[in-house]
């Protein structure tokens, strides 16, 4: 089933494209969530004309992750976590400690927008990807260290 999307998501397409979908996908969570829209010839013809539009309001979305994402570029934020002799810790860093993090920083960052890449579950520093635009992407540095016993 062809759909539009009419918004962002990392693995099924970019806002603007037709792509194909499996129909219960597209029936059951694309179009309840407004994500996307039947590519039937009216909404291809409207999604034509509001083009200049949304690609105005793209930019000026891409401006302004591109202003926060060089201001997150290269940041430190610092974890305490309880953790064993081994080095381990007990449960992880979760992307909503490092969002309570950040907004102690006083960024305003959605924690769907961090992305882990399997979890953070050591001490030490850890390079955290922050998916901040579909074009613009921040690293930051994660240190976990141990909470001290007492």
């Amino acid at each position: 089933m062809q759909v539009i999307m009419l918004s962002d998501l990392r693995h099924t397409g970019r806002r603007g494209e037709v792509v194909d979908v499996k129909p219960g996908y597209a029936r059951n969570y694309l179009f309840p969530r407004q994500l996307a829209a039947p590519a039937t010839a009216g909404n291809v013809a409207q999604f034509e004309q509001q083009r200049a539009k949304i690609e105005a309001r793209l930019n000026e979305e891409r401006q302004a992750a591109a202003e926060i994402g060089a201001k997150l570029e290269g940041l430190r934020i610092e974890l305490v976590k309880r953790a064993s002799e081994n080095q381990t810790l007990y449960g992880s860093v979760t992307p909503i400690d490092i969002q309570e993090a950040l907004d102690a920083k006083g960024f305003e960052i959605d924690r769907r927008m961090i992305d882990l890449a399997g979890g953070i579950k050591t001490l030490g520093e850890h390079e955290v990807r922050i998916d901040l635009h579909p074009d613009v992407v921040a690293q930051i540095t994660v240190a976990v260290a141990a909470e001290a016993t007492a």
